[in-house]
């Protein structure tokens, strides 16, 4: 792959992380989280979203599709990117190094994800509701997976939302990223409270 044509699958890359995967992955936290409001008020969250004209279309093109360029592109970044300690330093380095890291148990963890419900609801084995995550987190190793998941997940997200104002060229002054930094750390800490406190709900 040439230099520039990396670098333009990069920057897309970086992009569809945000959009449209970060924006639907913080949709999906939200309505997750309804959980801690009880059955009833999942329930009803959950069926909003399954009753969206459309909603095949819209899964697979804004979803399924990005995802899947995303981890193809995530894979191979993982096996020949190099850190860069000249020009970023230690503790960034480090970050992208956790980020490769979390990329992959992410990976892992959303084709899980993905075929103990989407997958299942397709088949009508089962029904876009409380129960069903209910049923899945009864397993303590089940439910650590989950935890494991969604922390590697928005991890995965948060620093990978660094990554992308850098090299879209949103924060170019050493200033500016150092204040992404904790931004950044902000979003993350939030959506692993959301996600984790949805899946103490369902149990």
């Amino acid at each position: 792959m040439s230099g520039r044509k990396q670098f333009n699958y990069r920057r897309l890359h970086s992009l569809l992380g945000v959009i449209p995967i970060g924006v639907f992955l913080i949709q999906h936290l939200v309505v997750n989280h309804y959980a801690v409001y009880g059955r009833e008020s999942f329930n009803q969250a959950a069926h909003v979203l399954e009753s969206l004209p459309f909603k095949l279309v819209l899964e697979t093109f804004v979803i399924y599709l990005p995802i899947l360029f995303h981890a193809i592109l995530g894979v191979y970044i993982v096996f020949v990117a190099k850190n860069n300690a000249k020009r970023y330093g230690f503790f960034r380095n480090w970050m992208f190094y956790v980020q490769r890291i979390t990329g992959i148990i992410t990976l892992i963890f959303i084709v899980w994800h993905v075929w103990e419900t989407r997958v299942q609801i397709g088949m009508g084995n089962a029904e876009a509701n409380f129960s069903l995550m209910e049923n899945i987190l009864a397993s303590p190793a089940m439910f650590w997976f989950y935890i494991i998941g969604v922390i590697s997940t928005t991890f995965h997200f948060s620093n990978g939302l660094w990554s992308f104002l850098v090299s879209w060229g949103i924060t170019q002054s050493p200033r500016s990223q150092q204040i992404a930094t904790y931004a950044t750390l902000i979003i993350f800490l939030a959506l692993s409270y959301v996600g984790v406190s949805a899946l103490i709900a369902f149990t």
